[in-house]
């Protein structure tokens, strides 16, 4: 396998797939720094607004943590529903879980009404049960999608090989509503749309210095009225909520076209979007020229503290996969990459107004395309007009002094990495959540 970004290979051809960098001082209503799936949802949640709308990527849109990606389009991202209810009880998870499920759809439904190619692929969602344990973790997803009033089928050990072409999983749960798309190409794409609808977008321009209602980059500046920060890896001179996020490290991998007979071996009645139970879970699906997308991780490197390159990971990962569909065993996988996908010590978003500045807001370790899309809307609007918003309950879901495990302090003496990692098992297993209420 070679070392290289699969999405970006499918930027070859584009029309003007770099913006170039900002030069100049410029001025500007709201700047929004960083051109992820967060930032291009802020940008277009403002466009046609009537106001000067300038966005700042130091890589090109969707250069980082969104175009490498898996692209899948669900609400489920490192909670499943059953765990939302644990932690937050029934309303509140519905709440979070209605958000993203809207964001899924309201991403599927901008690539639809702006015609933005990005082999959008409506796939039905299948989570996969390991074991006996991970069959307990599927029955419990679906009675939590009952218990809200949502649909799933759920499937047990012999019934779930009429989806999923392997005896090795201990069931499943199904459900339609959800979507997989090239991310690079979405953010490449909604970049082309901003751009016709006047917002003015910079790319090769990172923000190197916040003074004020101001931002530097190395040959130029903005000054604005209000600032939205929507970025991977935000470093801390350019704010103290960079103390609160940390990252997860991923991999994926692309194989080589699949042939009529081995898509059906994989799925002998359409195709899924599908992931395990596993702590460190693998994930996968077919991409519209029918190539498999594979993800997955190790305990040892999902929160290393630096970048891990080396194929063994994803190696070990195909090999369990080609264990589980031993019919895919001479299946080439062509290329791998690593991710690094900004987090939060309990999963959730970070969105934050800082209270030294109130002009410059926060949108932080988002995981997943929906919920980053969700947070940069939300950040957006409120932004552009707070007092016309009636979601104002956000804030409080979102806000940065959330209750944890390990409190902030004793990273001092455990250190970042262990901490998070133990706050993120705690959160997705065993926090529970006083009610939140509908305003902070």
């Amino acid at each position: 396998m070679i070392l290289q970004n699969y999405w970006f290979t499918t930027l070859m051809g584009l029309k003007d797939p770099i913006q170039p960098p900002l030069t100049t001082d410029i001025e500007a209503d709201i700047l929004i720094v960083g051109g992820g799936a967060a930032g291009l949802a802020a940008a277009y949640a403002v466009m046609g607004k009537g106001i000067r709308v300038v966005l700042l990527e130091r890589n090109i849109c969707g250069g980082s943590s969104t175009g490498k990606s898996a692209g899948f389009l669900t609400p489920d991202s490192e909670l499943e529903l059953s765990q939302l209810i644990r932690r937050f009880g029934n309303t509140d998870a519905k709440n979070l879980w209605g958000l993203a499920a809207k964001a899924s759809q309201d991403i599927a439904g901008i690539i639809k009404k702006h015609g933005i190619q990005c082999d959008l692929q409506e796939q039905e969602s299948l989570y996969l049960g390991n074991n006996a344990s991970g069959y307990k973790e599927i029955i419990a997803e679906s009675e939590a999608r009952t218990s809200l009033g949502y649909t799933q089928t759920l499937y047990d050990k012999d019934a779930i090989k009429s989806l999923i072409g392997s005896s090795t999983y201990s069931g499943g749960v199904r459900y339609a509503g959800t979507y997989g798309i090239n991310p690079l190409l979405y953010a490449q794409g909604m970049k082309r749309v901003l751009l016709d609808h006047g917002v003015s977008i910079y790319e090769g321009s990172e923000v190197k210095e916040l003074k004020g209602n101001t931002v530097k980059t190395h040959l130029g500046s903005v000054k604005a009225a209000k600032i939205i920060f929507c970025v991977d890896k935000i470093k801390k001179d350019l704010s103290h909520f960079a103390r609160n996020i940390y990252h997860a490290q991923t991999f994926l991998s692309i194989s080589e076209i699949l042939e009529p007979e081995d898509v059906q071996s994989l799925f002998p009645n359409g195709n899924f979007q599908c992931w395990d139970s596993d702590l460190v879970y693998s994930y996968f699906r077919l991409t519209g020229d029918n190539r498999l997308l594979l993800g997955g991780g190790s305990m040892l490197t999902t929160f290393s503290r630096n970048d891990v390159t080396s194929p063994s990971v994803m190696n070990s990962v195909i090999k369990k996969f080609k264990a589980k569909f031993p019919q895919l065993h001479h299946l080439e996988f062509m290329q791998y990459w690593p991710g690094r996908i900004d987090t939060t010590r309990d999963l959730i978003p970070t969105v934050a107004i800082d209270p030294k500045a109130p002009h410059v807001h926060f949108v932080l370790g988002c995981v997943g395309l929906p919920w980053a899309t969700l947070c940069g809307d939300f950040a957006a609007r409120h932004a552009f007009d707070d007092a016309g918003c009636t979601d104002h309950m956000c804030y409080e879901y979102f806000r940065p002094d959330r209750d944890f495990l390990i409190p902030l302090w004793m990273e001092r003496f455990l250190g970042k990495q262990l901490v998070f990692s133990l706050n993120n098992g705690w959160a997705k297993y065993y926090q529970k959540d006083p009610p939140m209420g509908v305003e902070r």
